[in-house]
């Protein structure tokens, strides 16, 4: 059942009711009783990427080696933190959760949206978004770094998805995640025994590189570099960072023959889109607007929209750093606090413990680009010895800053536990920092405790702008109030559960993404072969060439249980494998967790799926709290109570994943099957063909074509009304 939250809260716009609504019992007489009326607020949506509560020193955790972030830690102590805040367990379906309000079940994105994923997978351009929302108050919005909500493959609107799905403009990474390092540092590798150079840059002459050389750039200038002292950065790093490539031990001249100025290397040298006014510009990686740091180009590009805004209409600028994901890569040292100098020379990025220093550096180095957006755009300023000051009432401005799911399992600091983050359902796979600070915040610098969901960040934006998403939105969200516990520190728990899930997007003929072996277990998140060996995998499936893998004549093998029998064939041992599905449900203090999986069975030499259900007693304790480990799971010798507690949870799961009924035909999600539909269909059918939103299952598959297959699909259910979907909180 939906809790019912107070009358007055549920109508008081964040912007205009700072003396007039009583929150529910909180009392704000100390306010102006009659203060000047702002307009509506503006909204700084910050994501940070693979950064899971695990990482977060001011949440109380990190280990013993946090990242270090002092500006994203000012504001936090500045405003609220909820430190009991779920997302999904992967990058996309968590994004779809907080721009779409919605679950899995709903959006259809259950994992990473990768290259052979379907139009279904990906967002449709039927939903209302948050920035669609916010234009009924007149925002205007923008998003800068890591899209991944949907296209450019399997999508109509390909490098334009962002301007249709509802953002004014658009400046950063459609497909999101960065292209693999290169490491011919730009064809320089492999002549006069120079390279693999495994981060991307030629380092300094004491790790195998050199300290002195020529950095060309793509409009054929050249400037000679030399490094001085040891706090320099490498001088290969710093023509990486100019957009330059770095030739050791030459002087200028003519540009060997062997430069590539057109192939991606990880976060320096990226394909930027950029959207205005609904143009779209695809900018060659040869572009030196291409070829910089990237958390530094999403930090630039926000800075200069937001100081060209103008102060009579309302903005939301979403800042969607593409760090800490992989590949690891060194951010320039200048970003980095300045006692760890240098940071840069001598790691080997495809190390799995060098992997997790880079990445507390390019986190540190998310914190300080962040630092720079809020002093440059008038939301904060320096002290003099160099901290941030963040005054919340000093700006009509509210700063949301999540993490779009649980850190990498590589990178998890203790206690939590990697062999169980991102990817999974259990609680170092979806739980995220959330920090919301702001005018609004009554009694700042407190910790909210209660259930928070990241589909709930939606129906934020919306309280904020004052829309009621009830009446605004024409389907079902799954958004719980947040503006409550801004305005009431007595305010009790909304939610009554919290839910979570992950599963495979829908490929063609129900393909998916190719096993990944990544130490003793196998997974199919990585959505292809580049991204596993990104993370430090090898890649079993179609194009695999590691000499690691069992030969099946190149076709590669379709999922991870097939690898496992071509290990057993050969006598070696098997793979603990990722489930393929994988939900979770808790209410305050249980977590009910179900994983289905497809495993070999040698007996018969066959297949089968199995799926598990594991029930926790959890908890947020800092720095140790109760986590969903395998030897604490209750149901291997379950009370009486604890049964009833199981049944529960598990009857509330069975509600949420049955709560949206399948209506074939209706692919505009208006909840009916009729001649707009026809029309949409016929549209796309004769301009496109390819796969959308109109390409229906036949006989249990999709094609990736919207062909007249689909059609008899929506002439056989003309007139059908969907069965209504509902929200469980």
């Amino acid at each position: 059942m939906n809790k019912k939250i107070p009358a007055t809260l549920a109508a008081c716009s964040a912007a205009l009711i700072l003396a007039g609504c009583d929150g529910g019992g909180s009392s704000v007489a100390s306010r102006d009783p009659d203060p000047p009326t702002p307009g509506k607020p503006n909204i700084l949506f910050v994501i940070m990427d693979d950064v899971g509560i695990d990482q977060m020193a001011s949440f109380g955790y990190g280990g013993a080696t946090p990242p270090r972030m002092p500006n994203i830690h000012a504001v936090a102590a500045a405003g609220l933190k909820f430190r009991n805040t779920w997302s999904m367990p992967e990058c996309s379906p968590g994004r779809a959760a907080f721009f779409l309000g919605q679950y899995p079940v709903r959006t259809n994105i259950r994992q990473a949206i990768g290259p052979n994923d379907l139009a279904i997978s990906q967002v449709s351009p039927f939903a209302t978004t948050a920035p669609k929302l916010l234009k009924k108050a007149n925002y205007e919005s923008a998003m800068f770094g890591k899209f991944h909500l949907a296209g450019p493959e399997n999508n109509e609107a390909g490098h334009s998805t962002p301007h249709l799905l509802g953002w004014d403009y658009f400046y950063g990474w459609v497909g999101g995640l960065p292209g693999s390092v290169d490491t011919t540092a730009g064809g320089v590798a492999g002549s006069a025994g120079r390279g693999p150079y495994s981060c991307g840059f030629v380092p300094s002459q004491a790790a195998g590189g050199a300290d002195s050389g020529a950095c060309y750039q793509s409009n054929g200038s050249c400037t000679e570099l030399r490094r001085t002292k040891l706090t320099d950065d490498p001088v290969g790093l710093q023509c990486l960072d100019s957009g330059g490539i770095f030739v050791p031990n030459a002087s200028c001249g003519t540009p060997p023959a062997s430069l590539n100025f057109n192939v991606e290397n990880g976060y320096y040298v990226s394909p930027l889109v950029i959207i205005e006014n609904g143009q779209v510009e695809e900018v060659p990686l040869s572009d030196p607007r291409a070829r910089r740091y990237r958390t530094r180009i999403e930090t630039d590009a926000a800075i200069d929209w937001i100081k060209g805004r103008s102060a009579d209409r309302p903005w939301m600028a979403t800042v969607s750093f593409s760090a800490a994901h992989t590949p690891w890569q060194q951010p320039p040292g200048d970003l980095v606090p300045s006692e760890e100098f240098p940071v840069t020379d001598g790691l080997d990025c495809k190390a799995t413990a060098a992997g997790r220093v880079i990445q507390n550096h390019m986190t540190e180095a998310l914190d300080t680009e962040f630092g720079r957006l809020l002093v440059e755009t008038g939301l904060a300023s320096r002290a003099s010895d160099g901290s941030l000051v963040y005054d919340p009432a000093a700006t009509n401005t509210v700063i949301v800053i999540v993490g779009d799911n649980g850190s990498l399992g590589t990178a998890v600091k203790q206690p939590f536990e990697g062999s169980q983050a991102k990817g999974t359902t259990y609680q170092t796979g979806v739980w995220a920092p959330l920090v919301v600070a702001g005018p609004q915040v009554e009694q700042p610098g407190r910790n909210v405790e209660h259930m928070v969901n990241m589909v709930d960040v939606f129906q934020l934006f919306a309280e904020i702008a004052g829309l009621d998403v009830q009446k605004d939105v024409p389907h079902t969200v799954d958004s719980a109030s947040v503006l409550p516990y801004l305005l009431n520190p007595e305010q009790p728990s909304v939610r009554n559960i919290n839910f979570t899930m992950a599963g495979f997007n829908e490929q063609a003929f129900g393909g998916s993404n190719g096993p990944c072996v990544i130490s003793t277990s196998c997974t199919q998140i990585p959505t292809s072969k580049s991204v596993c060996e990104d993370n430090q995998g090898v890649w079993w499936g179609p194009n695999y060439d590691d000499p690691t893998v069992i030969s099946n004549g190149g076709a590669g093998y379709p999922k991870c249980a097939y690898v496992n029998q071509a290990l057993y064939k050969k006598g070696q041992p098997t793979l603990s494998i990722l489930p393929e599905s994988s939900a979770a449900i808790r209410n305050d203090q249980y977590k009910l967790v179900r994983n289905t999986t497809l495993v070999y069975l040698p007996e018969t030499d066959g297949f089968e799926n199995q799926t598990s259900e594991e029930l926790y007693e959890i908890n947020q304790a800092a720095p140790k709290p109760l986590l969903d480990t395998h030897d604490r799971d209750l149901l291997t010798s379950p009370t009486p109570e604890i049964q009833v507690v199981y049944q529960q949870l598990r009857e509330k799961m069975d509600s949420i994943l049955a709560s949206q009924p399948d209506c074939p035909g209706d692919g505009n999600l208006d909840g009916v099957v009729n001649g707009a539909d026809l029309a949409e269909w016929e549209r796309i059918a004769h301009r496109w063909g390819l796969s959308s939103v109109y390409d229906f299952k036949v006989d249990g598959v999709r094609d990736g074509l919207t062909n007249a297959l689909d059609a008899t699909v929506i002439q056989n259910n003309l007139g059908r009304e969907c069965a209504p979907s509902y929200a469980v909180h």
